[in-house]
């Protein structure tokens, strides 16, 4: 199993689903983890249930729409830890479905903010912690629109797509000149509340449980894979 014993981890959506999978998985191998997300009684069943486990968390509420907010974020990391082990950025938000030459511009805005600009403001706050880490790892969750765009999810992929290129660009320029290691992770068919908001008639227990993605992404973290690392997360549980 993974040690990640006085390792510190920081997980973006980490109130529920994946991400919440995740931060219990991190937690679970003996990582200290922080929550964020933008739901404090969310992040705080979630610390709970980390708590009830054995393990240790700091909720950490913060709006990723809100470039101030990662900020003082990293601040407050620095100010605490020094360094960063370990970042899981999986928070995204998922805009209406339609064709792409309906986009509403302020749900594809929102998606641009928190997807994107979000995405590279992580980069650019956290970079100096995980430089500071001994073994420093990001892992990115991404969606296989990404790089197979798919009929009225233009305004999603086109986001999520402008992230992984941030994503893997970060990785080649930063490969070579410190030990920040990346893997770019697509969950796949995940049973998560976007998932059924995306398909509202599928059967939640046809796909697999966010824990099937969590253990991989736990078991990933203590691999010595080259960067920048992809992978699908195909089986169910």
């Amino acid at each position: 199993m993974t040690d990640l014993t006085g390792q510190i981890a920081l997980v973006t959506g980490a109130s529920r689903g994946i991400g919440a999978a995740i931060a219990e998985a991190l937690a679970g191998a003996g990582a200290h983890v922080v929550l964020t997300g933008r739901d404090t009684r969310l992040l705080e069943a979630v610390e709970e249930r980390i708590f009830e486990a054995g393990g240790s968390a700091t909720i950490a509420p913060v709006d990723l729409a809100d470039a101030d907010g990662i900020a003082r974020l990293a601040n407050a990391v620095a100010e605490r830890w020094h360094k960063l082990d370990i970042m899981v950025h999986s928070a995204a938000v998922l805009p209406e479905l339609m064709a792409a030459k309906d986009i509403d511009q302020v749900g594809f805005s929102k998606a641009l903010t928190v997807n994107v600009l979000a995405t590279q403001a992580l980069l650019a706050r956290f970079d100096p912690l995980l430089k500071a880490s001994d073994d420093p790892r990001l892992v990115y969750l991404t969606t296989s629109v990404a790089t197979a765009p798919r009929a009225f999810w233009g305004a999603y992929a086109a986001s999520k797509a402008a992230a992984e290129v941030l994503i893997e660009c970060h990785a080649q320029e930063t490969r070579n000149i410190s030990k920040l290691r990346v893997a770019i992770v697509d969950p796949g068919a995940t049973r998560t509340a976007m998932r059924a908001k995306a398909y509202p008639g599928e059967d939640p227990k046809t796909v697999k449980a966010p824990e099937v993605v969590a253990n991989r992404v736990v078991d990933l973290l203590g691999e010595q894979f080259a960067s920048p690392h992809r992978e699908r997360v195909n089986h169910a549980s």
